[in-house]
């Protein structure tokens, strides 16, 4: 249960479930439910639903010191409980403020309240502890209840040292359960279904499932050690060439890592994306060093004048052609002294499209020393879309450029 009136008014983003259901997953429990609820009155009512058919309930947020922060004063009442003031952690919070030379408020002295029979959960990063009552407080709901404070920098060392242990005692389980992500490119998903799927389902204890992006399929591994591993080897040997990461790294890292581990450098020209395949490069933590240049050469005059693309080229073959694309690659290429340069020129639409050149056609061109050449596509699914699938097939050849010069 998530609390929060910000999280329903889309102000701040929850990223609180995701993260938990990753952590209890390593535990072999799932998440069954996620309830999202603003602050106030509203808290008590769905955690007294939530606690009536669950084993197990974890709040988010509502211990600050303020009035509409009242997590602690629904579990008193649903539990039947009373409030009293915890000794141990009212000190915890009065030594938390003198150690930052701070005067403590009245008002934070309602953070010491806890239900009576319940744990305080210690906080040494933020002036909330936390509070854990265990299933027999609950009477016949038997449920376990956990409430833990809303800045993620407070919850999950909490969460991690407090929560985890707690309920891997409770469910007795042996934590060997995991997942692994196994992410593709350049095959689609009913593909990906129909050489899979009968291989797959016949492991026993194995989860499968399926996440499709643009030009992108993810295969999701759920069970234990074993059988994970099994299923990874099977959908690898299946598309040695498609899968490009086997532990949840997106396209751009595998990118970066790469071209670091071979010691080159890219440079990039783009003119349909706009310069998204740079900004997704330069996402990428230690791009500054391998990623040298990146022209962005919307006009035909750019492509002339930056990247020494001849202008009789452009006009016997139109900017959107194969020869321009070439000639692209191989001018970021020479103006930066880079190892390896792409480029791409294409038709976003959703106008400008001809016969012969119709809305989603692009062109996109490899220069490494001693090649070049140039790839024709055709990606009519909107202009968003299109620079998405674009950059992300840009990267895959790069991608495999590099593979295929390390052998």
């Amino acid at each position: 249960m998530n609390t929060g009136s910000e999280l329903l008014l889309g102000t701040t983003l929850n990223t609180h479930g995701a993260w938990m259901g990753m952590e209890l997953l390593g535990l072999g429990l799932r998440v069954q439910r996620q309830t999202t609820v603003p602050d106030g009155e509203a808290i008590i009512t769905a955690l007294g639903e939530a606690m009536e058919r669950s084993d197990a309930v974890i709040i988010t947020g509502g211990l600050g010191p303020t009035s509409d922060d009242i997590s602690r004063e629904a579990a008193a009442e649903v539990l039947g409980v009373d409030l009293i003031t915890d000794e141990a952690a009212l000190r915890s919070l009065e030594a938390f403020f003198a150690s930052r030379g701070r005067p403590m408020a009245e008002s934070n002295k309602k953070q010491a309240l806890n239900p009576v029979g319940a744990d305080i959960l210690p906080n040494p990063n933020g002036t909330a502890p936390g509070i854990y009552a265990p299933p027999r407080m609950s009477g016949d709901r038997l449920c376990a209840l956990f409430l833990l404070p809303g800045p993620p920098n407070e919850l999950r060392p909490m969460f991690r040292a407090e929560v985890l242990p707690r309920l891997r005692a409770l469910a007795g389980v042996s934590g060997d359960y995991q997942m692994q992500v196994l992410r593709c490119t350049g095959v689609g998903e009913s593909d990906f279904h129909q050489d899979l799927d009968v291989q797959l389902n016949a492991i026993e204890g194995l989860e499968i499932g399926y996440c499709a992006r643009p030009a992108e399929v993810d295969l999701r591994l759920i069970g234990k050690a074993e059988a994970v591993r099994k299923a990874a080897s099977i959908a690898q040997a299946a598309f040695p060439e498609q899968c490009f990461s086997a532990c949840d790294e997106n396209l751009e890292q595998v990118l970066v890592r790469l071209l670091s581990e071979q010691g080159k450098k890219l440079a990039l020209a783009e003119s349909c994306t706009g310069g998204r395949i740079a900004s997704r490069v330069t996402d990428v933590s230690g791009a500054s060093q391998v990623f040298t240049h990146g022209f962005v050469t919307y006009a035909n005059e750019a492509k002339v004048e930056m990247l020494g693309v001849p202008a009789d080229v452009i006009e016997r073959h139109g900017a959107v052609s194969e020869e321009v694309a070439i000639a692209m690659a191989e001018g970021a290429l020479k103006s930066s002294g880079a190892d390896i340069a792409a480029s791409v020129t294409g038709i976003a639409g959703p106008t400008g499209g001809t016969e012969d050149k119709p809305v989603g056609t692009v062109w996109i061109g490899i220069a490494i020393a001693g090649k070049s050449y140039a790839v024709h596509r055709c990606h009519n699914r909107g202009r968003e879309v299109f620079k998405q699938v674009v950059s992300q097939t840009v990267l895959d050849f790069l991608r495999r450029e590099l593979l295929a010069n390390s052998k």
